[in-house]
């Protein structure tokens, strides 16, 4: 009789594992023994020697031994017990902030004992805070380990010893008969000088006590390498079975109308740069093509990505079909309103507005012109693809500022577009650049458009990194840059998420502000205020008559203002590169020598620091993306943290970058030569989340 299959295997089988803890290993993904081999360590601590106490340093993991020779409590700012640890060679407190009478009992003077722990500076010397340890009757009953101790991830009330016990049960399993299915055609191991899927399991949970720390932690060891190719392979192939399923579904031609492009371009007050020009023939080519267009349009912050997504609404609408234009705020959605009124109105094409507050009758209204066709471009919020929208006719969906939604949503949208017999295109904008290594895996469905130059008379924005210890220095120059006819903006951020106490540290701002200067007009804008309260705000700075604007991250995208020539930031440490960048972009847009101040609260983080350095030495929207994925991961620079997309077991896409070029040629062979594998091999790394490509 076969041997039943890793997957099979139920975790009751093992020893120790009841119900209670059966439930605790579901909550982190592991439901069967092949889970629990998949279940990778984070890192490694050596336990594998005894440290001498004299020569540990500051910041080392160690491992000692010797004897307690006081145990006292200590009274300071907080309650410790402290506890002296003597072996020939020197002596080092242990520091417990929460301990028991039995505890103290237990760690008298004259006890013997075996702990691990990080080295700190304290008051009386090197000290380790609450140290994993052991009571010994003698130094030699508990052998010492003969291979680095690894550090799982986890969840609250499943201990690391006990979690190290069931993995290797489970690894005694590989010793026998039963192996890990691998998946990965011997060509592809051989080509790519791969370990086998077994070797690769055993050497990331059990690596030789030689092997160095480093090594181990860095993820560079062959076993993390095997196990990093074929997760990034999984995560390649469920994205590229979704576009295969979607090149399969057909979409309607779109041929383009050129009276009505060349009406549009003279009425416009500039010329297309070349970067424009070739997306837009990128874009044109798709769209006039029987199988549905994919596509994502990168620009940096004002490269003029707005109006290459009017050029592709306008083919489609040239064709009798409908746009739906959807951006992440109402702000970005209400920006995206006035501009294409602007334009399409003299072209005689009705722009319809759809958001979450659109109630009552407007709503009804706005609902059956879209649906009797009336309404050729739909623009609003994700309310667009709400149950009761129906289109008579949509040809192309624009996304603007994709990574805001989260991948979940791009996806679903296809859900409601596919309801109908024709696929419509798709268009998604960015113009926070992805770097080039997450393109490859989480973008591995579109193809890429990439606007490569700004409008010539553009100029860098100075950035300058200020303490808050100098804001009446700032205050001041908001006078003198406002008193010299230009405008001037003022971010008012909050570590919380509430979006009340943001719009409350706005108005607060704004009325301290009002007081300091009281010759410079001052608007408030915040999520909070009414869309036609907002416009009005935004029409009153647009014209000048609002010198200077006070505002939440609202105003992060779209905001195209050209006399608006310094921005200061405030509490920017709070905020991710991607998110500094785009605020930053809504100044340099005239010709006037444009000002960044990025206004922090000391002391920083070192985190803080690093973003804050970035952002003052480059205004490369594509250099300061790799240095966002670098220092944040990929989750947080997607929006994907929510659904569980691109949250890696292995793999780290700064880290194994090199791999891409290998993972994508090698998803197109087993594609072609090995179709049954793909299935297997998403199921194994992604488990229940592959939903999020079956939409």
């Amino acid at each position: 009789m076969a041997s039943p299959q890793l997957d099979q295997i139920s975790l009751t089988q093992l020893k120790g594992v009841g119900p209670a803890l059966e439930k605790k290993l579901n909550v982190i993904g592991i439901y069967n023994v092949q889970d629990l081999l998949f279940h990778l360590p984070l890192r490694y601590e050596d336990r594998t020697r005894i440290n001498p106490i004299g020569g540990v340093t500051v910041g080392e993991n160690v491992q000692l031994q010797g004897e307690i020779v006081s145990c006292n409590i200590q009274f300071g700012r907080r309650r410790s017990l402290q506890c002296s640890l003597s072996d020939d060679s020197g002596i080092i407190s242990l520091r417990f902030f929460y301990f028991s009478a039995a505890q103290k009992n237990s760690l008298a003077a004259g006890t013997k004992l075996r702990c691990y722990g990080e080295v700190r500076r304290g008051r009386t010397g090197f000290e380790i805070y609450h140290p994993e340890y052991k009571v010994l009757q003698d130094f030699e009953e508990v052998p010492i380990a003969d291979a680095l101790t690894p550090i799982y991830p986890t969840t609250e009330g499943l201990q690391q010893a006990r979690l190290r016990n069931i993995v290797g049960q489970a690894l005694k399993y590989l010793e026998g008969s039963i192996a890990v299915q691998d998946y990965l055609p011997a060509e592809i191991l051989s080509e790519l000088g791969l370990h086998y899927l077994t070797d690769a399991i055993r050497l990331v949970h059990q690596p030789p006590a030689d092997a160095p720390l480093k090594w181990i932690n860095a993820g560079t060891n062959p076993g993390q390498k095997r196990l990093a190719f074929e997760e990034l392979l999984a995560h390649r192939l469920c994205m590229r079975r979704f576009r295969n399923d979607s090149d399969a579904q057909t979409a309607p031609k779109l041929t383009a109308n050129d009276k009505l492009l060349q009406q549009f371009l003279e009425g416009l007050a500039f010329s297309l740069t070349g970067g424009q020009q070739s997306a837009y023939q990128q874009i044109s080519r798709d769209l006039s093509s029987a199988c549905p267009m994919l596509r994502l349009l990168q620009g940096d912050v004002g490269s003029g990505k707005t109006v290459v997504a009017a050029l592709s609404a306008l083919q489609a609408i040239g064709n009798g079909f409908q746009v739906a234009l959807m951006a992440p705020t109402e702000t970005l959605a209400e920006q995206h309103l006035l501009n294409f009124e602007q334009w399409f109105t003299p072209l005689e094409i009705q722009v319809g507005w759809l958001s979450g507050k659109t109630k009552g009758t407007l709503r009804k209204k706005q609902l059956e012109s879209v649906a009797s066709g009336e309404c050729q471009l739909l623009i609003g919020t994700h309310a667009l693809f709400q149950d009761d929208v129906c289109y008579q006719r949509l040809g192309l969906i624009i996304i603007d500022e994709q990574h805001r939604f989260g991948v979940h949503q791009r996806l679903a949208l296809r859900d409601k577009a596919a309801r109908h017999r024709l696929n419509p295109h798709q268009l998604v904008m960015t113009a926070t650049p992805i770097p080039r290594t997450l393109a490859m895996s989480a973008y591995a469905d579109l193809d890429i458009s990439i606007i490569d130059e700004l409008p010539p008379g553009r100029m860098p924005v100075n950035t300058a990194v200020i303490s808050n210890d100098r804001r009446d220095q700032v205050i001041q120059r908001i006078e003198k840059t406002c008193t010299e006819n230009n405008q001037a903006y003022w971010v008012c951020t909050l570590i919380e998420e509430s979006e009340a106490l943001q719009c409350q540290a706005a108005e607060v701002t704004a009325d301290s502000l009002t007081k300091l200067l009281p010759n410079i007009k001052i608007g408030l804008i915040h999520g909070r205020l009414k869309s036609k309260q907002k416009a009005s705000v935004m029409e009153k700075f647009k014209a000048g008559s609002l010198q200077l604007l006070v505002a939440t991250t609202v105003i992060e995208v779209g905001v195209d203002v050209p006399n608006a020539s310094l921005m200061v930031i405030e509490n920017p440490e709070r905020l991710g590169l991607a998110q500094l960048h785009q605020l930053r972009g809504r100044v340099g847009r005239g010709s006037t020598r444009s000002h960044c101040i990025l206004l922090y609260q000391s002391p920083l983080s070192k985190a803080g620091k690093q973003r804050l350095a970035v952002m003052r030495e480059s205004t490369d929207g594509f250099y300061i993306a790799e240095k966002d994925l670098e220092l944040r991961g990929p989750g947080q620079v997607l929006g994907t943290q929510q659904t569980g997309l691109m949250s890696f077991k292995v793999a780290d896409i700064a880290r194994d970058a090199y791999l891409l070029d290998e993972v994508r040629d090698a998803s197109e062979l087993v594609m072609r030569q090995y179709p049954e594998i793909v299935d297997p091999l998403v199921r194994r790394w992604l488990g229940d989340r592959t939903h999020y490509a079956n939409v």
